[in-house]
């Protein structure tokens, strides 16, 4: 029975195939060559079947390329070769999945299909008709009892007596099975949510500053301050250092956070005000067309009956002065609407622009602290460092001090230029997290101004477009009763 598949390569679910499929199994005449000239997104496709069309979709061996279909509902793979369920994760909307006659043999690879499909919450209909596991005696009460939510398995409804006997039958695996789910959905919410508040920490530009994160970073390509922290006494100061500059990076990580929602908070006040903008002069728009329409469209139903040309050329003159008046009105109105925007832009501007100033100037002032602090750490590892070098040359503690230090103190300018490259280091650390801030604080302006920018002028040109084709539409008509006058 496998014969005929040895001259056949096997096909790969790509964007090339779902187009192609999407296209025969989508709207058809003028809706269907109108979804075609304006693409398909496969985030709107709901059905979809990649069964038996013909050979070329008769080989599938694998389940992928399927990750935008976020919408599908249904599903059928029917008649293919694959024995095994994934890269599905996306399919959140999955209600019917029909993938009969393939290659799953057996319940113990059965039982890790059913788990993976333990994850679509709308699955409500199942078909595995056809493959091998499908002949097996427990396949009929296994399914029911691992996805209670089934209503239907190979297109027939699993009554009430079904479910109770696949539960019953299987009741210890399916409790066990639910504790390692639980604590799987535990492990990945927690992972989930520190994911979001890393994104959101680097949103804020602020990510492990609300601990010694930058601190760590310091020493942590720091060759040599571990060295450096044998001296005596210098672990109890780099200590207290450690606390300070932390307690100023956790003022840094919540200023940080109170900028980022300042920052929002203006934008989203902002674009309330051009939506409320713009609906209001949306329809102002539209009833001046209603208006229009009510006291005209009667009136040119009536020209099409006129057969005197010189009372036809008066009505045609007069109803073409109303429609180059709408036009006025409707470009004057949203003219009316670039200067309300415009102006209400140059107000967003001078406010964000503010916000984000004095941000950079409270974010200075705190680095600025973190500096003084590196600063007051350096003079202090100076001071121990050049003790303990003057102590060497008069043999005192010479004993106590470790070989890999030991070999800093070859003389004075060995000494100095460690203790200092070890300082430098540290200030290029503070260096870099500010310029960070700053430089992406002032980028995400000039994003956001350029995008309001850009986005006020692709709907002005929408607007006008639309203005004109509806004008044109009745100028249109107006030219064909005149051609038919003649």
């Amino acid at each position: 029975m496998s014969q005929p598949y040895k001259t056949i390569e096997p096909s790969v679910i790509d964007d090339k195939m779902l187009e192609e499929m999407v296209k025969k199994q989508g709207p058809s005449g003028r809706a269907g060559q109108i979804a075609q000239l304006e693409g398909i997104d496969f985030k709107d496709v709901d059905h979809l079947q990649l069964d038996f069309q013909n050979l070329s979709f008769n080989n599938i061996e694998m389940i992928e390329g399927l990750d935008e279909l976020v919408k599908l509902e249904d599903l059928s793979l029917y008649n293919n070769r694959i024995s095994k369920f994934e890269n599905m994760d996306s399919l959140v909307n999955l209600q019917i999945f029909s993938i009969g006659k393939n290659h799953i043999s057996d319940l113990e690879s059965l039982f890790l299909q059913v788990v993976y499909l333990r994850r679509f919450k709308r699955l409500r209909t199942l078909n595995l008709a056809g493959n091998p596991v499908s002949e097996s005696e427990r396949y009929s009460l296994y399914i029911p009892a691992f996805l209670p939510n089934l209503m239907y398995l190979d297109f027939r409804l699993i009554d009430k007596l079904t479910k109770e006997l696949a539960l019953q039958m299987h009741n210890s695996d399916i409790a066990y099975l639910v504790h390692q789910e639980g604590f799987e959905f535990k492990s990945l919410e927690k992972m989930r949510l520190e994911e979001e508040e890393l994104a959101l920490h680097q949103d804020a530009y602020v990510e492990y500053l609300n601990g010694p994160g930058l601190f760590d970073s310091m020493y942590a390509e720091d060759l040599e301050a571990a060295k450096l922290l044998l001296l005596p006494g210098v672990s109890e100061f780099v200590e207290q250092y450690k606390i300070e500059f932390t307690e100023v990076c956790q003022k840094l990580f919540k200023y940080g956070l109170e900028g980022y929602d300042a920052r929002n908070k203006e934008v989203e006040g902002f674009l309330e005000c051009l939506r409320e903008a713009n609906e209001n002069n949306q329809q102002t728009g539209v009833k001046m067309i209603k208006d229009f329409e009510d006291k005209n469209k009667e009136a040119l139903n009536e020209m099409q009956h006129i057969s005197d040309s010189v009372l036809m050329e008066s009505k045609t003159r007069h109803l073409r002065g109303k429609i180059n008046k709408l036009w006025s009105k409707l470009m004057s109105l949203e003219m009316q609407l670039v200067d309300q925007l415009e102006e209400a832009s140059r107000e967003f501007e001078r406010n964000i622009s503010e916000i984000v100033s004095t941000y950079i100037e409270n974010v200075q002032a705190l680095i600025a602290q973190c500096r003084d602090l590196e600063n007051r750490n350096h003079e202090n590892m100076l001071e121990i460092a050049m003790s303990s070098y003057d102590k060497m040359g008069k043999t005192e503690g010479d004993e106590e001090m470790p070989e890999e230090l030991r070999a800093l103190f070859i003389d004075k300018d060995t000494v100095i230029n460690t203790v200092n490259a070890s300082h430098d280091l540290h200030l290029l650390k503070i260096d870099n997290q500010e310029d960070k801030m700053v430089t992406k604080s002032n980028a995400w302006v000039r994003d956001v101004l350029e995008k309001l920018h850009t986005d006020e002028i692709a709907r002005n040109r929408k607007r006008v477009l639309e203005i004109n084709i509806y004008v044109s539409h009745w100028r249109d008509e107006l030219d064909f009763l005149e051609i038919q006058d003649t």
